[in-house]
């Protein structure tokens, strides 16, 4: 029989590695949905003869935009009205979620401006810089790509651990 304290290493260690994971997936999941959304940015551009190649943006949103859901699911950001139906829990993850996003950019927009001697307005300016139908847009990227994200989640909620993963991932077997 382990000890306790080994059995303490060994949940946590389980638990990291859970948690690596999540990250992973996470970052995985957003990256493809950003980068589908920069591919089609360059579309539109390109229908105007202008190049834009920036994918590397993507990946770095990916990242950090994971790690700001982690932080959200840390804080219980997204418990209320999980007894209601699915489409209830998840619309208002995907709105919460999407709200702690933009509140987290902001803020990290004004540490920035401070940082870089701009001030507090110098940070306001830079967030609000790119213009309001751009920013809108951002918004809305990431509130769509917030949809489908929370409603596997909520479905694996109900369902139970790893039963959507083997689902997607495990051969059935023949009726």
């Amino acid at each position: 029989m382990m000890s306790s304290p080994d059995k303490q290493n060994g949940n946590l260690k389980k638990k990291i590695l859970h948690e690596m994971a999540a990250y992973w997936i996470n970052v995985l999941y957003l990256t493809l949905m950003f980068g589908a959304f920069i591919q089609y940015q360059r579309f539109v551009l390109a229908a105007h003869d202008i190049t834009y190649t920036n994918y590397g943006v993507a990946v770095i949103q990916a990242l950090i935009l994971a790690k700001v859901v982690m932080i959200g699911d840390v804080l219980r950001l997204d418990r209320r009205l999980e007894q209601q139906p699915l489409i209830y829990s998840t619309l208002y993850k995907a709105v919460v979620f999407s709200l702690f996003v933009g509140a987290f950019t902001l803020i990290e927009h004004v540490i920035k401006g401070l940082w870089m001697g701009k001030g507090l307005t110098g940070g306001l300016v830079d967030f609000t810089g790119t213009g309001s139908h751009e920013l809108l847009a951002r918004c809305l990227v990431i509130l769509v790509a917030f949809i489908p994200y929370f409603a596997f989640r909520e479905l694996g909620r109900i369902l139970g651990a790893g039963k959507i993963w083997a689902l997607f991932f495990r051969r059935r077997a023949h009726d």
